[in-house]
């Protein structure tokens, strides 16, 4: 027997010293097989050869020559992560985090039992749920897996790691509830869950945890806040920003908190009153419950917090001169306060005069939209360090104080729609800094101050619709900083403009409407290369319309309407490719209308109205638009379309000329009707035979080739499933490739055809609206239709089809949310801040023209990315008018024999609200549509997401929470993610461009508004955000 127990023994020691001697060599390889799944583009791996022992590799740490941490992050790591992984069973700290990785994270690091440390975040491409195998690696302390694209649920064995301090799990597609076991971590210190798409409420067990900091801002959590964390001691932050969380504040909120730092509640639900005991919070640095429905007055108390930002931006809070602006007169003792937000709110009364008191550090003070009256404390002049001054949309009278000249370091000021008098300080000359000064819709009067003009870095001017008089200063004719505006329409402004001192050249809109200016328009205009929008409009200006203009290649918009201009219209206009609005009514004008306008494609609205224009009118292009043309009282014009009924053009005779054609011409031309004739009985008959089987082409209006099933039958190869791009309710959609006639050559066209499922109730009735929306519609943003097929197929069944052009970039919505099956190469990389700001200016192009242009005017009814397709330019064409409708005159019915109404119908998450009630077609519905459209490019965020989907909180709630102020929170976090943005001048590129995106949610906030006529037009919108593309393509310098 001690035979046997010393051989036991002896074996147990043989096969130690082998499975020591045989671990490094297993560790080796686990090493090498990561390597060999991943790519170093910055050489951060070099070492990782066989000439150096593996644990001298870099980012590779050893203990008793075993693999204890592996830490290569922040190198730009790509590839996946290879399963060997989990054969370094002596890991500890396995560190990965800001590469590039993709792939799932493998079920294989559960064997990792001495893991302490797991950092993958900031991969993005790291996607799948989070494995269960992990749940063995009892020994983790620290996980952050944040930033990437992980789904499932959060597990509930998470709750069972005894040593869990550090738990990350933000910036993902993370699903479900928050796990009550979380509140079984006694260790936890760190919680972090922003940016999920969790549901339900807020675990009352994690308040009583010793949680320093706690963030789950941006999900769908609701229900009220359990009142544990209002009083949690070891608490240093807590963000629950941008939920549905409703209820009121504890009365006791705050108390014992001694280490809060930061209290983030808005964009929520929120009501009551802010309770006075949130300054027992002694520490606290940054408080934010903007966007929630507060009401009463602020605490006096909250003002003796030293604070560093404080936001309460757009509730329902109230002051008056009997009460409630206390707490700015305690908060003047406050040095450290640097952004105050109280803005959207029902302050009233008087501005303290303490506002002039408040911290030397202040950069951001925003009063705006309240009912703030009296005038602007001259005390105001002392916030030397204010950056950002907003005070617009009050009641504020009284003269600007001179002294705001004093803040130097000024860049923003908005004082717009006030009741303002008096004239413009010309100290504000002295903001050197500035880049938008905005005094419009006040009571301004007296000249505009030449020292405007030391303003050199302005990027917008608004001075309109005050009572302004005398010349406009030369120098701000002399301001090449000018790139997103300069409007001083609306005054009194007279005298003739510079004709020597324009330089202007950046910028995109240039409005001196209805003032009263003389003179003759200066041809240096045509130098101002950037403008896209120029209007003259209602002012004195004489003489002849400058040639010089036809420079401006991106005009867009040239309003010269209502002045004393004379002489002919310069046919050279018609060289402004892109002019879509031409405005040259109620002047003088004489002579032709110029046939080489009928040439302009864009143009879509041509006024020439009341003028003494003569001569015969072209027949081609806008002259053949009865909705966009206008040529009224010009007695001496003839011709044009029979719509017009215009006189007909006189013809000379010649009695020589008349024997010649008697004689001659009408012999020759009598033998080429009757050949002609015969020819057509021919090819009639010949296409009869061949076609027979085809009903006629619904299509009419222009010519299209008649396609027959078997045509289509082979072009997609019998409607295969490897050739299906596309499937809707009524149909699917095939990549074909059809053989055609193009010019009179045959050719193989690639080609789109969308085949109707007939059986579907409605199909039919699809078709045929499409037909009739596209068969006399045509512009560079609206699908082109080759030609469509009402046959029967090969069983005898009735069969409609329609073929398109085909996109080769899809639609917008594989860009926007490229599902996982789909091939990066098929749709590209993500799309920039240009491609998305031209695409959606491209949109709204082609609803204003079908909105403007189309007789009747259609409306699409089902506007959203997935309709929105991309031609190989990136160009945006709108397609499937399948729900379209005719906007017919009250009373009178559409063809279907309804009128334009539908119920509700469309995409939930794009329809308008009011087509649920009213069911009435309106142009605000698309308008409404193309609002969600907008907010879905720009934040990557669809409306039926699961964050949106129980009917609380929308996708333009959840943007407009964080509109202005905190917009990059919503974005798209591929949008300001740019290796141009780095460096000095990087950051400045990225702060502009930051600032064209803001405007562009502006506008998409503006179209999803809930009343239908508080909506703009698409004109409108269409014109904003061309001048917004325009000036970021500047900011970036590109073409």
């Amino acid at each position: 027997m001690a035979r046997s127990l010393g051989a036991l023994l002896l074996l147990s020691l043989i096969m130690r010293l082998a499975a020591a001697t045989n671990a490094p060599n297993t560790e080796r390889d686990a090493l090498r097989a990561f390597r060999a799944g991943i790519s170093d583009p910055t050489g951060a791996l070099r070492s990782w050869n066989s000439t150096a022992h593996f644990c001298r590799w870099a980012g590779v740490t050893c203990t008793g020559g075993h693999v204890t941490s592996l830490n290569v992050s922040y190198v730009g790591l790509t590839g996946t992560i290879s399963p060997a992984v989990g054969n370094l069973t002596y890991l500890d700290t396995l560190d990965l985090n800001q590469n590039a990785l993709s792939g799932s994270i493998p079920a294989s690091l559960g064997r990792l039992r001495r893991l302490s440390y797991l950092g993958l975040c900031d991969n993005v491409g790291l996607s799948g749920e989070i494995p269960d195998s992990l749940r063995n690696c009892t020994g983790l302390a620290a996980v952050y897996l944040n930033n990437n694209t992980l789904s499932g649920a959060i597990p509930e064995w998470l709750g069972t790691m005894p040593n869990l301090t550090y738990l990350r799990l933000s910036y993902n597609q993370l699903s479900g509830k928050i796990p009550l076991s979380l509140g079984n971590l006694t260790k936890l210190q760190l919680l972090m869950l922003d940016e999920n798409l969790l549901v339900g409420t807020l675990p009352d067990g994690l308040s009583r945890l010793a949680l320093q900091q706690l963030s789950v801002y941006q999900n769908q959590l609701f229900g009220d806040i359990p009142s544990g964390f209002f009083s949690m001691s070891s608490l240093e932050r807590i963000s629950l920003t941008h939920n549905e969380f409703t209820g009121s504040l504890p009365p006791f909120a705050g108390t014992g908190m001694t280490k809060l730092e930061m209290l983030l509640l808005g964009g929520n639900k929120l009501t009551g009153t802010i309770p006075a005991s949130l300054s027992k919070a002694s520490g606290m640095k940054y408080l934010s419950l903007t966007n929630n429905s507060f009401t009463g007055q602020v605490p006096p108390e909250i003002g003796t917090l030293c604070l560093w930002k404080l936001e309460m931006s757009n509730n329902q809070l109230t002051a008056s001169d009997s009460g409630g602006w206390e707490f700015l007169d305690y908060l003047a003792n406050c040095e450290d306060l640097e952004g105050l937000y109280l803005d959207g709110n029902n302050f009233g009364g008087t501005m303290p005069s303490s506002i002039g008191k408040l911290s030397k550090n202040l950069k951001e003070l925003n009063l705006g939209s309240n009912s703030i009256s009296g005038s602007i404390p001259p005390g105001i002049g002392s916030l030397i360090t204010l950056q950002t001054l907003g005070l617009e949309s009050n009641l504020l009278t009284g003269s600007i104080p001179e002294g705001i000249g004093k803040l130097k370091n000024l860049m923003e000021l908005r004082l717009q729609e006030n009741k303002l008098t008096g004239s413009v300080p010309s100290s504000i000359g002295s903001l050197t800094k500035l880049l938008i000064l905005v005094l419009s819709n006040n009571a301004l009067s007296g000249s505009i101050p030449s020292t405007l003009g030391n303003l050199q870095e302005l990027t917008l001017l608004n001075l309109s619709g005050n009572a302004l008089t005398g010349d406009v200063p030369r120098q701000l004719f002399n301001m090449p900083s000018l790139s997103l505006a300069m409007d001083l329409s609306d005054n009194q402004l007279d005298g003739p403009l510079p004709t020597d001192a324009i330089r202007l050249r950046n910028l995109a809109l240039l409005k001196l409407s209805s003032n009263r200016f003389t003179g003759e328009i200066p041809k240096q205009l045509g130098d101002c290369q950037s403008l896209e929008f120029l209007d003259l409009d209602g002012n004195f200006f004489n003489g002849s319309i400058p040639m010089s203009l036809s420079k401006l290649k991106g005009l867009r918009r040239m309003n010269l309407a209502s002045n004393k201009l004379s002489g002919s219209i310069p046919p050279e206009l018609a060289q402004i490719s892109g002019l879509q609005e031409l405005y040259l009514s109620r002047n003088n004008l004489t002579g032709a209308v110029p046939e080489e306008l009928a040439n302009l494609s864009s143009l879509v609205e041509l006024d020439v109205s009341h003028n003494h224009l003569a001569g015969h009118l072209p027949l081609r292009g806008i002259f053949a638009n009865m909705t966009g043309l206008k040529i009224s009282d010009n007695s001496d014009l003839c011709g044009g379309v029979p719509q017009l009924q215009l006189q007909r053009c006189p013809v000379a005779r010649d009695p020589r000329r008349v024997n010649w054609l008697l004689h001659v011409v009408l012999p020759i031309l009598s033998v080429a009707l009757l050949s002609a004739i015969l020819l057509t009985i021919f090819l009639f008959y010949k296409r009869t035979r061949h076609a027979k089987a085809t009903s006629p082409n619904v299509l009419d209006g222009r010519y299209y080739q008649r396609i027959s099933y078997a045509e289509l039958a082979k072009a997609t190869n019998g409607f295969a499933e490897a050739n299906l791009i596309g499937a809707g309710k009524f149909g699917s959609v095939y990549l074909g490739n059809l053989a055609m006639e193009v010019k009179g050559s045959p050719e193989n066209v690639a080609v789109a055809v969308k085949v109707f499922d007939l059986r579907q109730v409605g199909a039919t009735k699809t078709f045929l609206a499409e037909c009739e929306a596209l068969r006399s519609i045509r512009h560079r943003n609206l699908i082109s239709i080759v030609t469509c097929c009402s046959s029967i197929d090969a069983r005898g069944d009735d069969f409609r089809a329609l073929v398109f052009e085909l996109m080769p970039n899809y639609s917008l919505d594989r860009w926007l949310h490229r599902p996982t099956t789909t091939p990066a190469k098929a749709v590209g990389s993500s799309l920039t801040v240009i491609q998305r700001l031209t695409i959606a200016a491209d949109i709204a192009d082609a609803l204003h023209y079908l909105h403007s242009s189309c007789v009747p005017p259609i409306i699409h009814c089902d506007l959203k990315p997935s309709n929105i397709l991309l031609d190989e330019d990136m160009t945006a064409c709108i397609g499937d008018f399948g729900l379209a409708k005719l906007l017919l005159d009250p009373g009178i019915q559409d063809a279907s024999g309804s009128e334009s109404t539908i119920g509700v119908r469309g995409t939930i998450g794009y329809v308008a609200p009011e087509y649920g009630t009213t069911g009435k077609v309106t142009t605000q519905g698309d308008a409404y549509s193309f609002g969600i459209t907008l907010l879905e490019i720009l934040s990557g965020r669809s409306p039926t997401d699961a964050a949106f989907r129980d009917g609380g909180l929308t996708l333009q709630d959840f943007v407009g929470a964080a509109f202005p102020d905190r917009t990059e929170e919503v974005l798209d976090a591929t949008l300001l993610i740019n290796k141009e943005f780095d460096g000095d001048s990087g950051s400045s590129m990225r702060s502009s461009v930051h600032g064209y995106l803001v405007s562009a949610i502006r506008v998409g906030l503006s179209c999803t508004r809930t009343v239908p006529y508080e909506r703009p037009g698409m004109k409108d919108a269409a014109a904003e955000l061309r001048v917004i593309r325009d000036a970021c393509v500047r900011a970036c310098g590109e073409p």
